[in-house]
């Protein structure tokens, strides 16, 4: 949760950061995905690094600046970061989800200050839409 009208990219990191996938047997969590699905606002340099130092891929289309800048340095640009679009459509069904949730009028203004009231928003909604 970030607070106010802060930008999410930033908070790439955390939020991977915080994943925790129970295993079926007996073991930790895993902590690191199979797979990360991700708009056009995640396409950073420094989100693409620390996915890759952490070995998790990804299917975030590039911006088209950034496709311009990296196409104008010519071989120095590297190439073109993969793409899979039909991974990309997978987010179709979590950006329903989403989409559910901002049904609910506090969640799509978020007029709370504090993270934590956000988040008991987000839960009272949830438990609402499972109802």
């Amino acid at each position: 949760m970030t607070a106010g009208q802060r930008g999410d990219s930033p908070q790439f990191g955390a939020i991977l950061g915080g994943i925790r996938v129970p295993r079926l047997g007996p073991g930790r969590p895993r902590t690191r995905p199979d797979r990360v699905l991700a708009d056009k606002a995640y396409s950073s340099r420094a989100n693409r690094a620390y996915r890759r130092r952490r070995k998790i891929g990804c299917t975030i289309p590039e911006k088209d600046d950034q496709a311009a800048h990296r196409r104008a340095r010519g071989r120095q640009g590297g190439r073109p970061p993969t793409f899979d679009a039909v991974a990309y459509r997978l987010r179709h069904a979590v950006e329903c989800g989403v989409n559910r949730l901002k049904r609910h009028r506090a969640v799509a203004t978020r007029y709370d200050k504090l993270a934590v009231r956000y988040r008991a928003t987000v839960h009272i909604a949830a438990i609402n839409e499972w109802l």
